[in-house]
């Protein structure tokens, strides 16, 4: 095959492509008849219970005399509701992600020497291993950065001397070394990317070690390298924030699907990856900030609610932006009042925007966090209530930080990891058998044809 049609795709594959589709197809009324929880939620988008753990928990709602009823989401990391974490390290002027990350992976928060211990174990796995970014990095970069995220952590596996070891005490290795190095697969990934596609000058900063993990993102980023404190301070609450979710979102249930099967940790992290890259899981904050974009140019006076009323009910109408027929940021499967994380966020971003001089947008996003939910409810029947969730506002932070699109959502592997290998480190202390979920066959029986048969 010539490689310009590596990636063609012929008239013959358009055909099979329709006969896949047709086997693939089946009556939605049995799912029905069988009871299957499609996307393993009931049909009030409730997830089906498929395990235990003990890192986090996403509350948000209450039972009252035998009646659930929605409330003010929370999130809880280890027991420790998250705005009481952030508020702690806040109020003493410390940087939180590793004081964060101990506690979701050892259940315990770190005394003062254990957390410098700690910072400084992440410091000294913050080393690729020698012509790593050379020969692995820098050759044929992609235009997607999770895709070179994901190529980085399988190749490790070829530096590892004891890749397929799935001890704790290995695991536990391999884990943190990963945590120490996702900045920089990234951002080094983007920085070839950038250089040889879009001609830009080529910038390969070292990681310092006196600095948390939140300065030095952003010190690696940047050509000149430098950031303000509250621009570190904020990107550090946005990895918190992202760090963890429950064991049921898509990536995290990935990690304990492809950990139950005893593979090692690089390709289980590389399928939670795969699972983050998809866009109804990490990549919804990108379409948050494009459609802030055009509302932007489409309305004129964005403190008319009014105006901004008209375009909200276009986007639901699908005459607006990318004709999807959603307000990309406001809803969530689990929060039906309050998203935790959008409140904690909220007063943060409010005195980032302040310092870029960004007041006018944040206004904006403040008046379509106000309007969107009661314009949903007016247009569309609910079981629940909508509320903005995370992606609403980290989109907005992201782009005051000059960070590049591209980056977005392996900014949200960079937190994620730390949640990923929790859950697999808590997989297999579990000792559990491997996940294999049922699924009925609806196909009927054939008799097999012979071919002079078939070609009749």
């Amino acid at each position: 095959m010539e490689q310009n049609s590596f990636s063609e795709i012929t008239p013959e594959i358009v055909r099979l492509a329709a006969l896949s589709e047709q086997a693939g197809m089946i009556d939605t009324e049995l799912f029905t008849k069988y009871d299957v929880k499609r996307g393993l939620r009931d049909l009030n988008g409730k997830g089906v219970l498929a395990g235990l753990t003990n890192i986090s928990d996403v509350r948000a709602s209450k039972v009252v005399d035998g009646v659930q009823i929605p409330t003010h989401g929370r999130l809880f990391y280890r027991g420790y509701n998250v705005q009481d974490l952030v508020e702690g390290f806040s109020s003493e002027n410390r940087f939180g992600f590793e004081e964060v990350t101990y506690l979701l992976l050892f259940n315990k928060l770190p005394n003062r020497q254990e957390l410098k211990d700690f910072s400084r174990l992440l410091s000294d796995y913050r080393s690729l291993p020698t012509s790593f970014v050379r020969d692995i990095i820098m050759k044929a970069p992609s235009n997607d950065m999770m895709n070179t995220l994901a190529r980085s952590v399988l190749t490790l596996y070829s530096y590892d001397d004891r890749a397929d070891d799935t001890s704790l005490p290995n695991v536990l290795r391999q884990c943190l070394q990963l945590i120490a190095l996702f900045p920089m697969l990234s951002i080094y990934g983007y920085q070839a990317y950038n250089h040889y596609h879009n001609g830009e000058s080529l910038y390969i900063h070292q990681p310092q070690a006196e600095l948390s993990n939140a300065e030095n993102i952003l010190h690696i980023l940047r050509p000149d390298s430098k950031y303000t404190p509250l621009e570190a301070k904020i990107l550090d609450i946005a990895l918190i924030l992202h760090m963890e979710h429950g064991g049921g979102n898509n990536s995290s249930f990935t990690t304990h699907v492809v950990t139950s099967s005893l593979t090692d940790t690089y390709s289980v992290i590389a399928a939670a990856i795969g699972s983050l890259k998809g866009p109804r899981h990490g990549g919804a904050n990108i379409k948050v900030v494009q459609m802030f974009e055009e509302m932007k140019r489409e309305v004129a006076d964005w403190s008319d609610e009014g105006q901004v009323a008209d375009y909200l009910t276009k986007l639901l109408h699908k005459d607006a932006f990318d004709h999807a027929g959603l307000i990309y940021g406001v809803g969530h499967a689990v929060y039906s009042k309050s998203d935790p994380r959008a409140v904690i966020f909220k007063s943060f971003v409010e005195r980032l925007s302040e310092e870029k001089g960004l007041h006018d947008e944040f206004a904006l996003y403040a008046l379509v966090e106000k309007l969107a939910p009661e314009i949903i409810s007016k247009e569309r029947p609910i079981y629940k209530g909508v509320n903005v969730n995370v992606d609403f506002y980290s989109g907005f932070v992201y782009n005051m930080l000059n960070l590049p699109i591209e980056l977005y959502t392996p900014i949200f592997a960079i937190a994620r990891i730390v949640g990923w290998s929790a859950h697999r480190m808590e997989e297999l202390a579990n000792n559990g058998k491997i996940i294999r979920p049922a699924y009925k066959s609806v196909s009927t029986d054939k008799e097999y044809i012979k071919m002079d048969k078939r070609d009749a």
